[in-house]
C-alpha cells in the first residue's frame, strides 16, 4: 500500500492505452459499472489485479438485499413496497444516507429484474427458518433485523435476502459468471494481472486516468471520461485494520481475497476523497443454526442479558464486542441443547450444570446475578413476553428446568469472521466526494471500497454488499457516460 501515489497528468508524456471509462476491480460492482457504461456507448477498460474477474463477490454466499415487491417476494406470498423497505432501512441502518437508501429502495424491483435479465438465477421459493447461509437453493430468506424490535413496529417485516441459485456456500460465483459473460460478449476490455499504483490527476483536481503495474511493467491508462473504483474493502490490510477497527479482537479473521487490501480507498484519499465509517465492520460467529439455540439466553460477564437472541447474527456479534471484557455466554437447558453448527466459530462448550446457581458459580459470575436474570426471564417467557428486549414470542421458552449448559461465545475467544464497512464517501450518483463535499471530477466508486449504507454490524443485513454494490456500480457506469463532460486537454 505504501507504493500508491498520486501521479500528475501534466507530467505523463505518453499513455499505453485509453478508454472512455476505466474501471478498477472486476467484482460485481466493477462488472456492473463496466456493463452499463459499455451499453451507454462507452469504450470500457477494466483493470483487474487477479488473473480473471470475480473478486470477493465470486466467493460470497450470493445474497442480494432486495425488496419492494420483487418477483421472488411476490411468488412466495410476501407483500412489500419501496416505502416499507425504506422505513426499515432508515430505522435500522440510519438516516445519514437517506438519499442512497431512497434511490436503492425505489429501484430495487427494477434492479432485481435487471440482474435476472443478465442471467443471474433466482429460484421462486423461500426458506422459512433461521440461517446464516443456505446449502439449498431457496431464492428468499430473512437476512436482517426486520423482525427485531423496534424495527418490526416501524415497518412490516418482510424477508429480503435474495439468494442466487447455485451449489455450495459460494453461490456468488453463479452471479458473477453470467455478468462477466455479458461483459465479454458486449466488448468490455479487461487488463488482468494489473495492480493499481496511482490515480492520474490534472492541475484542476480532475481524475484523468490510472497508473498500474502490469506483468512487471508500469503502464499509464487514460480515461477520457472518468474512473470507477471498485476495488473492495480493507479486511486483509493489517495496518488499516489496526488503525481503524480498535475494538476488533486479535482472534477475529478477515473475509475476502488477498487483494481486499483497501488500495482503492487509499488511492481515492490521495486524490482528496472523504472517507466515512472507517471504524465500521460486520463480524459473525453465529449461535444458529440450529435455530433452537435462539431459545436460550445470552449474558455478559455480569450475568446480564444485553441483546434479543433472535437478532441478526451480525447485530448480536457487534453487541458482544461491546460487553465488559468482550465476554459473553450462551445459556441453554436440556430441552434445547445442541452444538452450534457454524464450526468455524469454535464456540466452546464450557460445561453442564444441574442448577442455575451452579452454572453461575462455574462461569464465575457475580453472586446472584445469573439466578436473578434467569428467574426474571422465565417469568416473562412463561407469559409469552420479553419486556427487556422484546424477543419474538416464537423464540421465547422458559429455561425452568435443568440440567443447564453454557457455551463461551466471547468476542475475544471464539473465532469471529469480519468484513470492513468503511470507505470512500459517495453521493447517490456514485460520485466520490471531496473534502468540500463536492464531487471529485472524473472519479466514481462502488462496492466495498465505498462506505456501506449500514455503518456497523448492529444494522447490517446479509446482501447489503452485493445488492448496493451491483446497483451503484450500474449507477456509476450510466451517470459517467450520460452527464460527465470531456475535459479540455
Amino acid at each position: 500500500m505504501s507504493d500508491l501515489i498520486l501521479a500528475r497528468f501534466e507530467e505523463c508524456s505518453a499513455f499505453h492505452d485509453e478508454a472512455d471509462v476505466i474501471v478498477v476491480g472486476y467484482g460485481i460492482a466493477g462488472a456492473c459499472a463496466a456493463l452499463e457504461a459499455r451499453r451507454a456507448g462507452g469504450d470500457v477498460l477494466v483493470v483487474e489485479r487477479a488473473g480473471g474477474g470475480g473478486g470477493a463477490s465470486a466467493l460470497s454466499s450470493g445474497l442480494f438485499y432486495l425488496g419492494g415487491g420483487t418477483a421472488v417476494q411476490t411468488a412466495c406470498g410476501y407483500q412489500d413496497s419501496a416505502q416499507n423497505m425504506y422505513r426499515f432501512m432508515c430505522a435500522s441502518m440510519g438516516a445519514e444516507r437517506a438519499d442512497l437508501i431512497r434511490r436503492y429502495c425505489d429501484d430495487s424491483v427494477r434492479h432485481f429484474d435487471w440482474l435476472e435479465a443478465q442471467g443471474v438465477p433466482f429460484e421462486r421459493s423461500c426458506y422459512k427458518g433461521k440461517a446464516v447461509f443456505l446449502r439449498t437453493t431457496e431464492g428468499l430468506m430473512s437476512t436482517g433485523n426486520e423482525k427485531v424490535w423496534p424495527y418490526n413496529e416501524l415497518a412490516t417485516p418482510v424477508p429480503r435476502g435474495h439468494q442466487v441459485t447455485g451449489a455450495g456456500e459460494s453461490t456468488g460465483l453463479a452471479a458473477m459468471t453470467p455478468l462477466l459473460a455479458r461483459c465479454d460478449e458486449e466488448g468490455v476490455r479487461a487488463k488482468y494481472d494489473s495492480r493499481l499504483t496511482a490515480l492520474i490527476v490534472d492541475t484542476t483536481g480532475r481524475v484523468r486516468g490510472v497508473e498500474a503495474r502490469s506483468l512487471g511493467q508500469t503502464v499509464r491508462l487514460l480515461a477520457r471520461r472518468g474512473v470507477v473504483l471498485a476495488t473492495g474493502g480493507f479486511s486483509m490490510n493489517k495496518e488499516m485494520v489496526s488503525q481503524n477497527l480498535k475494538t476488533l479482537s486479535d482472534t477475529a479473521e478477515p473475509l475476502g481475497t488477498p487483494y481486499t487490501d483497501g488500495s482503492g480507498i487509499v488511492a481515492g484519499q490521495l486524490a482528496g476523497a472523504q472517507l466515512d465509517a472507517m471504524d465500521g465492520f460486520i463480524a459473525t460467529a453465529s449461535i444458529y443454526p440450529p435455530s433452537q439455540l435462539i431459545k436460550g439466553i445470552i449474558v455478559n460477564s455480569l450475568g446480564k442479558r444485553f441483546v434479543a437472541e433472535d437478532s441478526y447474527h451480525g447485530r448480536t456479534a457487534h453487541l458482544v464486542s461491546e460487553q465488559p471484557g468482550q465476554r459473553a455466554f450462551l445459556i441453554v437447558n436440556e430441552d434445547i441443547f445442541a452444538y452450534p453448527e457454524i464450526e468455524t466459530a469454535r464456540h466452546e462448550l464450557i460445561d453442564g450444570y444441574e442448577t442455575v446457581g451452579e452454572l453461575e458459580a462455574g462461569l464465575h459470575l457475580p453472586p446472584g446475578a445469573l439466578v436473578s436474570t434467569v428467574e426474571h426471564y422465565n417469568a416473562a417467557a412463561l407469559a409469552g413476553q420479553d419486556p427487556d428486549f422484546m424477543k419474538h414470542p416464537d423464540w421465547l421458552k422458559p429455561l425452568d428446568r435443568g440440567p443447564y449448559a453454557a457455551f463461551d461465545i466471547s468476542f475475544n475467544r471464539s473465532i469471529y469472521l469480519f468484513m470492513t464497512l468503511g470507505g470512500l464517501k459517495v453521493n447517490a450518483d456514485a460520485q466520490v466526494l471531496g473534502m468540500s463535499g463536492q464531487p471529485i471530477d472524473g472519479l466514481y466508486a462502488a462496492g466495498a471500497c465505498v462506505a456501506h449504507i449500514p455503518r456497523s454490524g448492529k444494522s447490517y443485513a446479509s446482501g447489503m454488499s452485493l445488492g448496493p454494490g451491483s446497483y451503484f456500480g450500474r449507477v456509476a457506469g450510466r451517470h459517467l457516460m450520460s452527464t460527465e463532460s470531456l475535459p479540455n486537454d
